[in-house]
């Protein structure tokens, strides 16, 4: 079982609801445009997978890809099984495209990546090998190939137990972290696609000087400067967590180590997930702990040059003993259209069942921190929470509307596939998000036949529409960054986030 699993810890919170504080969660929730369309899709009833613990990604040709960290014909890694790779269509079909047994891998808790390549590149926390996790790539139709077994040098130190997405970086390859174990305190690491690993950082490998961090359990992103940037969970100047940024070649430096005010913690602790750059060049995130009246986790703004700016503090709304603002963020953000974020919280929730179950929350938050929740998990009659219990991180699909999962809850309590419209259009969607120039591009998005151009910040391209739901592109010259668009008979398409074109 992998690290969100163990974690249940509980939002106790001995504080009474005032009159003024319920006003103010409904004035909150009353916010926004139209109220949220919340779809169940899918019931994971463990033979064909159970227990997702990532999000999804949407391919090339429309469909989502997902893991889940139960689910085998048989019982090969424990009662359970080993795990599952599926993908599912939007109407909610699912299709298992391959069950790992233990020698391929064990408990793949990160979501997948599509590289140019059109396939798909994930990672396992354990098995393969050496027992120590894997990297993999499949095929859309099921076909896989472990790229890497972890654990293949003395003492580990080429990582071990990545509990992290890859990204793939403007250089074709791809990047990831490991976790570590008891004797490494993680790893970031490079990887090509044919399985070729380097590591390019090692995180306190001997266990006592951390200064840097440790346990670097989310992902990592390459920003538009062409550098990685992610966090650690504990190490840092009070053991709690750190912000950091890596050049390519492997050369750290620590942008931020939280909790810096001792016992205070009001910024929050331990993050456990990625980043996510926003429009003016800032990185968001989340952190699972801390925060100004809880041990319930943050949202918070970080510059490149490591001022911290806390956005909300989680469990600042509450009834009881229940934080109806949500509680534990562990999955990254997500950039819309519309200029806002929108995440997930692993428990919490206004439910009055969220006192016996850890239910969890979808939300909003501006650039500004001005938080609006959109939906509480267990809204529906118990036992076991049928739309969705512990949810993972969000994909925004390029229809306008958000798919998720949840690690338990549903029918069968082995988790859900689920959909939520908040009201957002259509749009494109680049892959990757940053590249020079004569580079590649592949564009997602909805109904693109009959494209009859393709800008990059108004800079026309040459281009090719491979199908309904995938453009090839490349970067044309005299490109700057900014919004890419591809204009249909209908209108215009415009991509969610800029993208950015990297001068070296």
């Amino acid at each position: 079982m992998s690290k969100h699993s163990w974690i249940m810890k509980a939002c106790i919170v001995i504080l009474l609801w005032s009159t003024a504080a319920a006003a103010l969660f409904a004035q909150t929730m009353a916010i926004g445009p139209s109220t949220p369309t919340f779809t169940t899709l899918y019931n994971f009833d463990g033979t064909h997978g159970g227990s997702p613990t990532a999000g999804l990604v949407q391919g090339a040709d429309g469909g989502m890809y997902g893991i889940s960290e139960r689910g085998s014909n048989e019982a090969l890694c424990n009662p359970f099984g080993c795990g599952t790779v599926f993908k599912i269509t939007l109407e909610g079909v699912l299709v298992v495209l391959h069950y790992f047994d233990g020698i391929d891998g064990y408990v793949p808790s990160a979501s997948l990546t599509q590289g140019t390549d059109g396939e798909f590149y994930g990672t396992t926390e354990l098995g393969g090998e050496y027992s120590q996790g894997t990297v993999f790539k499949i095929t859309s139709s099921g076909a896989l190939t472990t790229l890497y077994d972890f654990c293949a040098l003395p003492d580990c130190s080429d990582g071990a137990g990545p509990t992290s997405p890859l990204v793939q970086g403007s250089d074709g390859n791809f990047y990831g972290t490991t976790g570590g174990d008891n004797v490494t305190g993680g790893s970031v690491f490079r990887i090509t696609s044919g399985g070729t690993l380097t590591t390019l950082y090692n995180f306190c490998p001997d266990n006592t000087n951390c200064k840097h961090g440790s346990q670097p359990y989310g992902g990592l992103i390459e920003a538009s400067d062409g550098r990685l940037y992610g966090t650690t969970f504990g190490g840092g100047a009070s053991d709690l967590g750190t912000v950091f940024r890596i050049t390519l070649d492997g050369e750290l430096t620590t942008l931020y180590s939280f909790c810096p005010r001792g016992n205070t913690c009001h910024h929050g602790t331990s993050p456990e997930a990625g980043l996510i750059e926003g429009a003016n060049g800032n990185f968001y995130g989340t952190t699972s702990q801390g925060g100004a009246d809880s041990n319930s986790g943050t949202v918070f703004e970080i510059s490149s040059g490591g001022i911290l700016t806390t956005l909300h503090t989680f469990c600042s709304q509450h009834i009881d003993r229940r934080c109806v603002d949500g509680a534990d963020p562990i999955s990254a953000l997500v950039l819309a259209p519309d200029g806002n974020f929108y995440g997930t919280t692993y428990e919490g929730g206004v439910h009055a069942e969220c006192e016996v179950n850890n239910c969890g929350t979808v939300f909003k938050i501006t650039p500004d921190g001005a938080f609006t929740p959109l939906y509480d998990f267990c809204s529906e009659s118990l036992p076991a929470c049928p739309d969705g219990d512990y949810p993972a991180g969000l994909v925004l699909d390029t229809s306008g509307s958000f798919y998720g999962t949840t690690n338990l809850g549903g029918a069968n309590d082995y988790g859900t596939v689920f959909s939520l419209g908040v009201g957002l259009g259509p749009f494109v969607e680049t892959n990757p998000a940053a590249g020079k120039v004569g580079a590649k591009v592949g564009i997602l998005g909805t109904a693109l036949t009959g494209a009859t151009g393709v800008t990059f910040n108004g800079t026309a391209t040459a281009f090719r529409v491979v199908s309904p739901t995938f453009i090839e592109a490349t970067v044309p010259s005299g490109a700057t960054t900014g919004t890419v668009q591809v204009h249909l008979p209908s209108g215009t398409l415009s991509s969610d986030v800029p993208f950015y074109v990297l001068l070296h």
